[in-house]
């Protein structure tokens, strides 16, 4: 099995864990999964999935929102910082918005992975069944 097939499996049941968890909690929104090998991210392997919508409409006291545009820059400041989202550990460059709500994870073997959610309630318990999917693969 090539490394791309094995991301594209795990990531495949880690999306399906959070869609599952969505539905129970009756949010929606994006999910996505990203994985990038090394202790820095040169290069990423990512899937999404939209659970409902991936957009928000607007409305008089809201102009909308891109659910999968918010969904990749928490990703990009992931990337850039290989903690969670939102850290603090500096402040947010542009491009980047310093929202919380996706988490990082290091993998069993010396690889980082991103996983990180737009639509699960804003609590990483919320997350769990993705984060068990990604904890011992990859």
């Amino acid at each position: 099995m090539t490394a791309s097939s094995s991301f594209d499996a795990t990531a495949d049941m880690a999306l399906k864990a959070m869609k599952a968890r969505a539905d129970e909690l009756h949010v929606s929104g994006v999910a996505v999964v990203a994985y990038a090998p090394g202790n820095s991210v040169a290069s990423w392997s990512s899937k999404m999935q939209v659970v409902g919508s991936m957009t928000q409409a607007p409305s008089p006291k809201d102009k909308g929102n891109n659910l999968l545009g918010i969904a990749y820059a928490k990703a990009a400041e992931m990337a850039a910082t290989l903690k969670d989202s939102g850290s603090g550990v500096r402040p947010p460059y542009t491009g980047e918005f310093g929202w919380q709500e996706a988490w990082s994870q290091r993998g069993d073997r010396d690889h980082h992975r991103g996983l990180q959610r737009r639509p699960l309630g804003g609590r990483r318990e919320n997350l769990e069944g993705g984060l068990g999917v990604l904890a011992g693969s990859l």
